[in-house]
């Protein structure tokens, strides 16, 4: 959940009058109200009413200006408690209003919800630009980062200093007025752009859906046949089939459906959203964003976004050295690309289909290859991939590294029937609580991912962490179990790697706390969290007939072993294209750019194969164009993937593999349990004694090491 922090007025008299809005706000919404209840308190799900976010988000932000402003105004002499410290207790009404309004944004959207957002986030973005860009309060930092080396400061304090420092100057601290106006401008329009965006992403996820008759099944399986009639029926269509217009829906048609035709159709739609020529078109936003972008990195005295983004901001630091590594894995990955198109082509002609091999053919003949070449059906694994009972096997694998015990609860309000809850133990100590919100539904945007509702600290009392994970598969009949793919499950186990890292957070101030980390750092727990789901000790416990039971086979579990490299080209192609055209995206400068144009001509020039485009085309790249968020920054999965895979090779070099104890604890205490207290590099360090080897990555995928 997005966090704005360090907001502060510009005068006394502003923060006097906008104390009177908080109060009025805090007397009718409680939105605004502290948690109460059991687990140190929850959020009041139960009182959300969607009349509610305007006010309290007003409310909130008065609150907040007013908070700050005695800070700013302090006349003792700036020391790390009265400056740095002050903030971390300022805003916290305004966490917990956003709490609130991220969720229903992402998960609850409705028209009503989106008008909200279109209205309050510029003005959310103005609320930051006030401290970001406050003399006074800025004076005060910078007082206290000066003589950090000679406050006594504890390291982590030093660290939170040094990262609050680092946060003004680069939102433009050190501007004149002028230059700080026209950065607060931009930032405002942004904040619009990046509503429209999302939302027209989100119109076109909700409304393309193919409808579909018995006749047109052939060749999905069981479960997914049972999936669309499900979604059907959610959409008023009983007795029909549904495919939506969003991942968990698509791939797996894509995989399995034997009619050409509908593949092709499927395929053209999803991977047009946002770029359809009409009222609902991304193209025009993203051409608007990376002009305002180039616009303010110029203002903060950089040469491009990309520069903007990475300095001081990441492990790569530099784009050069992000792309490097880009450029170090491309050139294998389009290779295997070549033998993968080439099988594939292989079967479909001895199979007389006539075809040349299309995008919308490439995961259906992709199978086929698969069980020729390893006798695997990957569909033969899903009747023991059931959803909860993969999700018991997280929580097993969770307790045998950290410690861990989940216990469900009922006591709380949520925000959805579907949501669940669990309180989360380390032997008789509360650690947290885990919120479950599994299935996809109108209004909740597509994906998984993890939010943190409440970050863990200790500075003012102990605070515990609530976390939650999210994702997007169909609902089954009542009754019924879930059964997902594996890649689905993979992803399952990653973003639990993101809960994990928050409830294992053990540090002091709630800014450096839990995933609170750089973005190409963040990525890391979570996928070496990934590894855990292949092992025979989570496989026969949890890989479980759904029907009988039975755990699944120990030489169907071999063959997906050997599989484990298969279709690594298409896999990390996808994903590399999509990283480096946000790259070359946000390094062009103030170009007049064509997204669509420049998208088809950089990708041309990389030598993209044409039987696969980009994981996300740029019309719907919501990382990068919903927000800041990974903007110049999609790399970080692969940056981050590098590190996790070379954490796994030192669990595997170990006597107890990954589960050894020594290792797992070694990483709980250097990584873990570290948030951003320290810098994400000295964590690496003391945790493998080196830097990460990019050879564990090309060994895993398959590719040469040289």
């Amino acid at each position: 959940m997005r966090r704005r922090t360090f907001l502060a007025a510009s005068s006394a008299a502003a923060a006097t009058s906008l104390v009177a809005g908080a109060a009025l706000g805090q007397a009718k919404s409680p939105l605004l109200a502290e948690w109460s209840g059991p687990y140190g308190g929850v959020p009041a799900f139960d009182k959300v009413r969607v009349a509610d976010f305007k006010p309290a988000l007003e409310a909130a932000m008065a609150e907040e200006l007013a908070e700050v402003e005695a800070i700013a105004a302090n006349p003792q002499p700036a020391t790390f408690e009265n400056t740095i410290a002050a903030l971390e207790r300022a805003g916290r009404a305004m966490n917990r209003v956003q709490t609130y309004y991220g969720i229903w944004g992402a998960t609850l959207s409705t028209p009503e919800v989106r008008g909200i957002q279109t209205e309050m986030e510029p003005k959310l973005s103005a609320h930051s630009d006030r401290i970001l860009q406050n003399a006074r309060l800025f004076q005060r930092i910078d007082a206290v980062y000066q003589r950090r080396e000679h406050l006594n400061l504890t390291s982590e304090q030093k660290r939170l200093t040094e990262l609050r420092w680092n946060a003004f100057v680069r939102a433009g601290a050190k501007l004149t007025p002028e230059q700080k106006q026209r950065v607060a401008a931009i930032n405002q329009e942004l904040a619009g752009l990046f509503t429209t965006f999302s939302q027209n992403l989100l119109h076109d996820e909700d409304a393309y859906v193919l409808y579909l008759k018995e006749p047109d099944l052939e060749g999905l399986p069981v479960d997914v046949r049972a999936a669309a009639a499900s979604v059907a029926k959610e959409r008023g269509r009983a007795g029909e089939y549904a495919i939506a217009n969003t991942r968990s829906s698509v791939d797996p048609f894509l995989t399995y459906s034997a009619r050409r035709d509908l593949r092709e159709r499927v395929w053209k739609t999803y991977y047009s959203r946002g770029d359809n020529g009409d009222s609902h078109d991304n193209n025009a936003a993203i051409r608007r964003i990376l002009k305002l972008r180039a616009e303010r990195a110029r203002l903060l005295g950089f040469p491009t976004h990309a520069h903007w983004r990475l300095r001081n901001n990441s492990m790569a630091e530099t784009p050069e050295a992000a792309t490097a590594l880009m450029e170090r894995v491309w050139p294998a990955a389009i290779a295997r690309v070549r033998e993968e198109v080439a099988e594939m082509q292989a079967i479909a002609e001895k199979e007389g289909a006539k075809i040349r091999i299309a995008p919308w053919d490439y995961r259906y003949y992709a199978e086929k290859v698969r069980k020729a070449r390893y006798d695997l059906d990957m569909n033969e694994a899903k009747p023991y991939l059931q959803l909860e009972k993969l999700r018991e096997g997280m929580f097993w694998a969770a307790g045998e590294l950290y410690g861990f015990s989940f216990h469900p609860v009922t006591n709380v309000p949520v925000q959805h029937p579907d949501v669940r809850v669990w309180e989360v133990k380390r032997g008789p100590q509360h650690v947290g609580l885990w919120y479950f919100d599994p299935y996809a539904r109108p209004g909740k945007r597509s994906g998984a991912w993890m939010n943190a509702y409440r970050t863990q600290e200790t500075f003012d009392g102990k605070v515990t962490t609530i976390v939650s994970n999210n994702s997007n598969f169909v609902k089954g009949a009542p009754g019924q179990p879930v059964l997902i793919s594996w890649d689905d499950a993979e992803t399952m186990f990653h973003e639990f790697g993101h809960a994990l890292h928050g409830l294992n957070s053990q540090v002091t101030y709630p800014t450096v706390s839990g995933t609170r980390v750089f973005r190409d750092y963040v990525e890391f727990p979570s996928t070496v969290n990934e590894s855990w789901l292949s092992t025979p000790q989570v496989l026969n416990r949890f890989a479980l007939h759904h029907q009988t039971g039975k755990p699944i086979p120990a030489d169907l579990v071999a063959k997906i072993d050997r599989a484990a490299t298969f279709r690594q080209g298409f896999d990390v192609t996808e994903f590399l294209a999509s990283a480096l055209i946000d790259m070359k995206l946000h390094l062009a400068g103030d170009a007049d750019i064509d997204p669509d144009a420049f998208e088809r001509d950089e990708l041309k020039k990389l030598g993209m194969p044409e039987e696969l485009v980009m994981r996300h085309r740029t019309p719907q790249f919501g990382h990068v164009f919903s927000s800041d968020g990974y903007s110049a920054g999609y790399y970080s999965y692969l940056w981050a993937e590098v590190i996790a895979l070379d954490t796994v090779e030192a669990f595997r070099e170990a006597p107890g593999g990954l589960y050894d104890k020594a290792v797992a604890k070694r990483l709980h205490d250097t990584i873990m349990s570290k948030g951003n207290s320290v810098h994400p590099r000295e964590q690496y360090r003391a945790f493998r004694g080196r830097e990460p080897d990019v050879k564990a990555y090309l060994r895993a995928k398959g590719f040469p090491t040289t």
